[in-house]
């Protein structure tokens, strides 16, 4: 207690006192992010607004010296327990670090702090006719920090990329207070070693990213959405084949099973068709007559693949309809019993039918439902789980559940995570995934960079 005492009194001297919360409510509500944790085990001792790279300096001087950890926040959507609290510390909550910096319309740059919403940097940026591609599903909510720190991706990663390709300089307090700048305002740079592609996806472990300079591209004149719905999970899976073949390059390929698209429509009726086994929405962006132009060709190859519908959006209205539907699967799942998981897995390509009918094999097996939506494009699914956390033999056979996902994506050259994280949730699987060469020198560089411990210990690994 004396410890806590005599840290609240450190971070008094160096904040506001209405930015150092400290109340055991408060606490409790900053000690756990999006994920569906079954309970939370401990919470953090304090948690601050920070509003300066200044005082992140004097906080990470005063964790030090308590030896106590600092979790970054943004806006905690993460879903793999990357911000959550496991042994106390400090919450640096990110809101008030919310500025855009500049755009820059000639080098074609945005600089931006940690705590900028990615949708109103694409609101902003789109003024200058300039487009950020990088598009989390929750992108009305999570932030640039929380991207870099997921290495958060999204719909549109197979034509433009994930938050990783856009990245070009950030400033990062490191765990001993000092400032580093990992690149330049540049697009390219060869000169020495790439320190920036540590931290994009570290989760907070290796230093804190306070500022980051991103690239932007000129922005799309127009966009159409089709959504084509298949009798059979391989025929949509060999539909985007034959699109790729035939040197389309949409911006968008995703995916919804029958059972994603029955509790949609259920819950936030469209009008999707509920008797198909699955959809894809797939996007084309571009001058208004390459996209009339790839939209038709894209129709009559669907028509070929076996598609048994198509919906082509015509307007802004249809355009936000479909994409409402599919962006709303994790709510429509949340309808479902108290507790929804979502997870991500991802495969080559021409793995992504068995994984997928692998998925909802093994859920069947363990009697749980499971809604499954993705993006096709990558060989990326999100398995969509509602089960009810206050039942143990229902939790009990989740877990085993899981566990054989992560065994059958393994098996099929897949990995644990293609846009999440790792966080705490799968820390404990990701030895089936990563050579037990890497993660020694994961945790080489780890005790590099934060030789006390301080920085978001225990997560990844």
């Amino acid at each position: 207690m004396l410890m806590k005492n005599n840290l609240a009194k450190d971070l008094r001297k160096i904040l506001p006192k209405e930015n150092v919360l400290l109340e055991l409510e408060e606490r409790y509500a900053y000690s756990q992010d999006a994920t569906n944790l079954k309970e939370i085990k401990s919470i953090a001792d304090a948690v601050v607004f920070v509003e300066s790279i200044e005082e992140i300096q004097a906080i990470v001087k005063v964790a030090n010296k308590h030896r106590t950890p600092i979790i970054c926040r943004g806006a905690g959507t993460n879903v793999v327990g990357a911000c959550s609290v496991e042994h106390g510390g400090i919450i640096l909550n990110f809101s008030k670090m919310n500025k855009i910096l500049e755009i820059n319309r000639q080098n074609m740059t945005a600089r931006v702090q940690a705590g900028v919403i990615v949708g109103e940097l694409q609101k902003q940026v789109e003024k200058f006719g300039l487009y950020y591609p990088p598009d989390p599903s929750n992108l009305a909510v999570s932030t640039i920090g929380g991207s870099i720190a997921q290495s958060s991706g999204g719909a549109k990663t197979f034509k433009y990329g994930s938050t990783k390709d856009y990245v070009i300089d950030m400033k990062v307090v490191m765990a001993n207070g000092e400032v580093l700048q990992t690149g330049a305002n540049t697009i390219k740079n060869a000169t020495g070693y790439n320190l920036g592609s540590l931290f994009i996806g570290s989760e907070g472990t290796l230093g804190i990213v306070v500022e980051a300079t991103l690239k932007l591209i000129p922005k799309p004149e127009t966009q159409r959405v089709l959504m084509a719905y298949f009798d059979e999970v391989e025929d949509s899976v060999r539909a985007v084949d034959s699109i790729i073949e035939q040197r389309i390059y949409p911006t968008t390929i995703d995916f919804m099973d029958k059972n994603a698209i029955q509790t949609v429509e259920k819950f936030y009726p469209t009008g999707l068709l509920t008797d198909k086994e699955s959809a894809l929405v797939i996007e084309v962006d571009g001058f208004s007559k390459a996209v009339e132009y790839q939209s038709e060709i894209i129709k009559n190859i669907l028509k070929s693949s076996g598609a048994s519908a198509i919906q082509c959006s015509t307007n802004e209205e249809e355009y936000n309809k479909i994409w409402t539907a599919r962006r709303s699967s994790m709510g429509a799942c949340a309808k479902l019993k108290p507790n929804v998981t979502t997870d991500d897995v991802i495969v080559p390509r021409g793995n992504l039918a068995k994984l997928v009918l692998g998925i909802r094999e093994i859920c069947t097996r363990y009697e749980l439902d499971v809604c499954m939506v993705g993006h096709v494009g990558d060989g990326s699914v999100h398995p969509q789980i509602p089960i009810d956390y206050r039942n143990d033999d229902e939790y009990k056979r989740y877990k085993l559940a899981k566990s054989e996902i992560y065994n059958l994506t393994a098996k099929l050259g897949g990995i644990l995570s293609g846009e999440h994280g790792i966080g705490s949730l799968k820390r404990d699987y990701i030895h089936m995934v990563v050579n037990p060469l890497a993660l020694d020198y994961m945790r080489t560089i780890k005790k590099i960079f934060d030789p006390n411990n301080i920085l978001n210990p225990y997560k990844i690994f």
